[in-house]
């Protein structure tokens, strides 16, 4: 097998990988691709390949559909990079409520001064904040990130509110019982002092930190966005900061816009910018991607359904398809799991006898036909 890397890849990864993997920059032909941030929008993927493993969790730089469509499933690594996030939010919530970053630029200015303690008591109290601890914190999204963003901001003190319609009965089960659960997403915008988001950039979250859900807001919010850019409008912000609505603004995603404006507070993307975090990224793309090419099992994919099935016969094989396609009479007699997400099916087989391959192919609907 062939795997390109498009980014460095940390090396506890990369050492999970079978030993006869060729692994590099250079590969050509490849069966698979580890990527972290590269844009593979514009890429021309070879017919060899058969998977790409994104060591992060968010996906929008690679084309999930067209991958689908040539039956190339993409992994990602949800929840590895989840603590790292974490505990940037809830430093983010201490820099935007104390002005920080505001007091360490002022602090710059006193350098050579001998009568800086003198200044330092007299100028202390353009830079005074709000404590946490008894106000109201807002967690749009309660996946493993902004679950444990609640679960922090309690033992700090805080009341929390969350919502997520499409919470995992994992993720319900890993939420501390005092975070309290509105099925009202406008309740989150009229009762918090602070509110973050953490979902992925879809239709229905974009803009999400919008005019008309700010004018909801308590004067004086502070708002988080350690997810994605777009999940605000600039515009809107900018506003909101001028009139005193948005007491302050923290981005991960720094735009043109919002870049050494007053009251925002920006880090260039650095929620999971930890050496933790890289390698339990790593460490799962690499797990799962090896998992797929050798075994044809299929976790954490955004674009195919969960399918695993343990190997016990000599012969097995992978069918990824049109939702409705029907190949059972070809790949009956042995083992069989499968399972449809998104308009694809997935079908993993084994048996003693071998597969007709080409029969298999054949038939209307299927895309591709791997054998393990």
């Amino acid at each position: 097998m062939k795997i390109k890397l498009y980014n460095k890849i940390a090396k506890c990864g990369l050492t999970r990988l079978p030993a006869t993997f060729q692994v590099g920059e250079e590969i050509r032909e490849e069966n698979g691709i580890l990527v972290r941030s590269a844009d593979l929008h514009e890429t021309a993927f070879p017919e060899s390949l058969a998977a790409i493993a994104r060591a992060g969790a968010g996906v929008n730089n690679i084309p999930v559909e067209k991958c689908a469509e040539q039956g190339i499933v993409v992994f990602n690594t949800p929840g590895a990079n989840a603590n790292a996030v974490k505990e940037l939010a809830v430093a983010a919530l201490l820099l935007t409520s104390r002005l920080v970053p505001d007091a360490m630029e002022y602090a710059k200015t006193l350098a050579g001064n001998p009568d800086a303690l003198k200044l330092v008591e007299k100028e202390k109290s353009r830079f005074v904040g709000p404590e946490i601890m008894g106000k109201t914190l807002g967690v749009i999204g309660l996946g493993a990130i902004g679950g444990g963003v609640a679960n922090a901001a309690l033992a700090l003190g805080m009341r929390v509110l969350g919502y997520d319609p499409y919470a995992s009965v994992d993720a319900a089960w890993a939420l501390d019982s005092a975070v309290e659960k509105v099925d009202d997403l406008d309740r989150i915008f009229k009762e918090s002092d602070y509110i973050t988001v953490h979902v992925p950039s879809l239709p229905s979250t974009k803009g999400i930190l919008g005019g008309a859900n700010i004018a909801k807001m308590r004067d004086g919010v502070r708002l988080l966005n350690l997810a994605r850019a777009d999940l605000a409008v600039d515009a809107d912000i900018l506003a909101g900061l001028e009139s005193g609505k948005i007491a302050a603004y923290y981005t991960d995603f720094p735009t043109g816009a919002l870049a050494g404006q007053k009251g925002v507070v920006a880090t260039p993307h650095l929620g999971a910018s930890t050496p933790e975090a890289e390698d339990n990224c790593a460490v799962m793309a690499c797990d799962q991607l090896a998992d797929y090419l050798v075994n044809g099992n299929i976790k954490n994919s955004v674009n195919m359904p969960a399918v695993k099935l343990g190997r016990s016969m000599e012969n097995r094989i992978g069918v990824i398809m049109k939702e409705g396609t029907d190949v059972e009479a070809l790949v009956a007699g042995g083992n069989l799991a499968r399972g449809t997400r998104g308009g694809y099916t997935y079908l993993l087989a084994e048996r003693d006898a071998a597969f007709d391959v080409e029969a298999i192919k054949s038939v209307g609907g299927v895309i591709r036909v791997t054998s393990y």
